[in-house]
């Protein structure tokens, strides 16, 4: 499914966005879990701080 995502971004104003994976630990249980975005390039660190929070 990624590969669709990423092609998709290649093509047009695609080249504007960026997909950003960030790694959360739960506080309860210490497992980690994934989460994605498709964030516009000027916004990146914004949403890498914000999952840091």
């Amino acid at each position: 499914m990624a590969k669709k995502v990423v092609a998709t971004l290649k093509t047009g104003k695609g080249k504007e966005y960026s997909k950003v994976i960030t790694m959360i630990k739960s506080p309860k249980t210490g497992a980690y879990s994934f989460k994605e975005a498709i964030v516009h390039n000027d916004h990146v660190k914004d949403a890498i701080n914000e999952a840091k929070a």
